[in-house]
């Protein structure tokens, strides 16, 4: 057993997997959790880092399944060093053609689940004096991205959300850092119906996700307050983010994000 422990959300795949992946290389404990089928492969895959695995499967869409969560951490009598805060999904389309139960799952997962999650960990961290917290954001927080509106709204209320809590734990010995990816190679834009767009075919091909973690994670340990990860591409927009306009951010996004087979 470490001293160190780290709790993941997301952690069956994609960028989840490969903080876990990080944390484990680095010697820390971990409790994955995911409400997917991968986990207990996942598991497996982390125990052979050598460090202790807790597998916790729960759906943090819900209000019970982010308390059944915490409920099993606090079971585990050990304080958290490291929290990932990274589950979430995406819903890709026009707003008024998506699924609205399909959304307000998604910020019920990506904001409302977040929140809870975070309550809690920081219940715990603040009398401490000691922690580190890693939001999942998105460049899309900073985007005027049609197509995926309600997604990028989420990602923007994380992004304000980690910043704000910063702010506030700025006297203390616990940092957060808002971990912004582009485009990266997982299955998210599957999931998100986007298979048949450009960044779902070639876009995410530039940026893959245990780059996205390592970055993250060394941000995390550096104390900083956000990076976008992972790619070059990503860098740039992420430095034009706040100097570009929406005019022409909004159709650049929508390029990528339109189906092939609409002109």
């Amino acid at each position: 057993m470490s001293d160190k422990l780290a709790l993941i959300t997301g952690a069956s795949s994609g960028i989840g997997y490969w903080l876990a992946n990080e944390l484990g290389s680095r010697g820390y404990d971990l409790i994955v959790s995911s409400a997917g089928e991968r986990l207990n492969e996942a598991g497996r895959d982390f125990q052979g880092l050598g460090v202790q695995v807790t597998e916790i499967s729960a759906d943090l869409a819900t209000r019970e399944g982010v308390k059944e969560l915490w409920d099993a951490v606090d079971r585990l009598g050990r304080p958290l060093d490291v929290a990932c805060i990274n589950a979430g999904v995406g819903v890709g389309g026009l707003f008024w053609e998506t699924s609205l139960d399909e959304e307000l799952n998604m910020v019920e997962l990506n904001c409302s689940g977040t929140v809870q999650l975070a309550k809690y960990v920081l219940k715990q961290m603040v009398p401490l004096n000691a922690g580190k917290i890693l939001f999942t954001a998105s460049i899309a927080g900073e985007m005027v991205a049609p197509r995926e509106a309600v997604y990028a709204a989420t990602k923007a209320f994380v992004l304000s959300f980690a910043h704000s809590v910063r702010y506030e734990l700025r006297e203390t010995n616990i940092t957060v850092t808002a971990l912004q990816p582009g485009p990266t190679n997982t299955d998210f834009f599957h999931r998100a119906g986007m298979d048949n767009t450009e960044v779902g075919q070639k876009g995410k091909e530039e940026s893959q996700p245990q780059d996205v973690a390592r970055q993250g994670i060394d941000a995390l340990f550096a104390g900083d307050d956000h990076v976008y990860a992972a790619s070059a591409k990503t860098k740039m927009e992420g430095m034009l983010a706040n100097v570009v306009p929406g005019s022409m951010k909004g159709p650049m996004h929508e390029k990528m994000a339109r189906p092939k087979t609409e002109k």
